[in-house]
Order: structure tokens, then C-alpha cells, then sequence
């Protein structure tokens, strides 16, 4: 048996959007731009709608509901001492989530800024359970974990000098250095 088409929901007034708006950063942390996507479907889409969104962002900014600055910050926070993720990581996540570069740059010059990234690295090792590699196999998977993960080639190198991993894997690795910064 198919499933009914959904009705459409009509659309929101402005005190029922900013409800709806605060219900949904309840819910989870969003950016200022996750948020007006999310608005923009329930209102009409002509320019009403759109005077509507900045009217709630603009009471939900006043209230302290909505910052990019704040989110980045908490963001970053949570994915350094949580997840012990390296500075790119975080930053490239941040700026899928559209937040603004200055704004970035900020919250992680003011978290990774004091940090130590080798020890960040071998948190994130630790974290994850992974032990010194046998093999070129093993040492690739711990590679792509690492970069994944969003440390820097400098920094997956001292690991794994410090695993005492043998000089045939560091060189592929310096390679893969050089080919990053050319790009």
C-alpha cells in the first residue's frame, strides 16, 4: 500500500517561525546559514518570507540564540578535546557549514593555537585504538586516518618517526607533502 502524498504545511506566521526557529536550535547547534535554510521552508517564498527570516534572526541575535562566533567557538572546542580532530579538519567542516573565514580563523587560532598538534595526533592514535604499523599497508591506513582526521603532514611524519616506521613509508609520505603544497 503507497503512502499519501504529504499535505503541504502553509506557512508560517512571524511568531510561529520564531517559535519554530528556537524549537530547532534547541534541537541541535546550528549556523546562522543552516538556520535560514531551514526557516526558508516554511514560509511563503516570495520577499514577506524573507523579511520574516530576518526579522527572527534578528530577535534570536538580540536573545544571544544565534552567532556564528559562538557556534564556531563551541564547534571547535568539541571537536578538538571530543574527537581530538586537527586544525583542517575542523577547519573545513566549519566552512561547509558556511561559516565566515574570519570568523574561523578566530576560533581556531584561539583553540590550536597553544595546542601541541603531536600530541593532539597521538590523543586521536590513542582515541581510536590504533597501533604501530607492521606493514606499508597498515602505516597507508594509519596515514589516511590521520589526514582525515586533519593533521598536517609535518605532524603525521614525527608519529610516525616516533613508531619507528621504516624510511621507504616516510618518503612516500614527504612526497605526498610536496604534491599538497604545490596545490
Amino acid at each position: 500500500m503507497p503512502f499519501a502524498p504529504k499535505k503541504p504545511r502553509p506557512p508560517l506566521d512571524e511568531p510561529a517561525l520564531f517559535d519554530y526557529a528556537v524549537k530547532a536550535l534547541g534541537r541541535r547547534m546550528r549556523t546562522e546559514a543552516e538556520l535560514r535554510k531551514l526557516l526558508q521552508t516554511r514560509v511563503e517564498s516570495e520577499d514577506s518570507g524573507a523579511a520574516k527570516i530576518r526579522a527572527v534572526e534578528g530577535r534570536l541575535r538580540e536573545y544571544g540564540y544565534l552567532s556564528d562566533t559562538s557556534y564556531a567557538e563551541t564547534y571547535t572546542r568539541l571537536r578538538q578535546e571530543n574527537e581530538k580532530f586537527g586544525q583542517r579538519r575542523v577547519r573545513q567542516d566549519l566552512k561547509q557549514k558556511s561559516v565566515h573565514d574570519a570568523v574561523i580563523e578566530e576560533a581556531i587560532e584561539a583553540r590550536y593555537g597553544q595546542s601541541d598538534e603531536t600530541e593532539l595526533a597521538r590523543q586521536f592514535l590513542d582515541r581510536k585504538r590504533l597501533k604501530p604499523p607492521q606493514d606499508q599497508k597498515e602505516t597507508a591506513r594509519i596515514l589516511r586516518r590521520m589526514m582525515t582526521a586533519g593533521f598536517s603532514v609535518g605532524t603525521i611524519r614525527k608519529v610516525l618517526s616516533s613508531w619507528k616506521v621504516d624510511e621507504e613509508s616516510l618518503q612516500a609520505l614527504d612526497t605526498m607533502e610536496e604534491d599538497i603544497s604545490e596545490e
